[in-house]
């Protein structure tokens, strides 16, 4: 936090197969309405300098995967007591199926240290449709107040990093049609919303 409580915020709004222009207003006018609040916005993580001086960063992003040095400045950012609130697709690198072959998207293992940071991969996701998010930890500050409740969206399977402290979760068996990864048979509880303390910051991944 900077001079008269001043937070500076980097936003990371980019990627593919979303209408970021929508998320990046909506991400924008939530921000705007705290004075104290300034924000620089990119579309990916070449923003070394303004995460330096950063003290959050707030990420939507859909396959944006950051080589190697955008993946030392990340972990450098958290470590040193950096708050992340990372959103959606955040965590993902999908490669899309090439034309004439197999319509399969996969997933690599493109992210280096920062799938660990964050505490998960994007593996799949079934078709969208209705689910219902469940409360983890009720008393949570988070959540205070807040039901289950149901939405129609993409539940994500993913691969996780322990460990994770979920707040939200839901659950889901079966197959991820399209995807390389993610069909599942266990009943394990997905995570929805959690968070994941590293070194002297966190993410909070939703």
């Amino acid at each position: 936090m900077g001079p008269g409580g001043r937070i500076n915020v980097v936003v990371v709004c980019g990627g593919r197969w979303h209408d970021f222009d929508f998320a990046r207003l909506q991400l924008l006018t939530e921000l705007a309405q705290f004075a104290e609040v300034k924000s620089r916005v990119f579309e990916s993580y070449a923003c070394a300098d303004a995460l330096s001086a950063a003290d959050l960063l707030v990420t939507y992003t859909c396959d944006v995967r950051p080589p190697a040095e955008q993946q030392a400045s990340l972990v450098d950012f958290v470590q040193r007591g950096g708050r992340w609130l990372a959103l959606h697709a955040s965590n993902s690198a999908i490669t899309a199926p090439s034309k004439g072959g197999e319509r399969t998207f996969v997933t690599p293992r493109d992210f280096g240290p920062v799938a660990e940071l964050l505490g998960s991969q994007f593996l799949a996701h079934p078709p969208i449709e209705p689910y219902e998010v469940c409360i983890t930890q009720p008393d949570h500050p988070l959540v205070t107040g807040i039901a289950p409740f149901t939405v129609t969206d993409e539940l994500y399977i993913s691969e996780i990093h322990p460990v994770i402290d979920v707040i939200l979760h839901t659950s889901y068996t079966g197959e991820c049609r399209g995807f390389g990864e993610g069909h599942t048979t266990d009943n394990d509880p997905r995570p929805v919303l959690y968070t994941k303390a590293h070194g002297e910051g966190m993410v909070c991944y939703f």
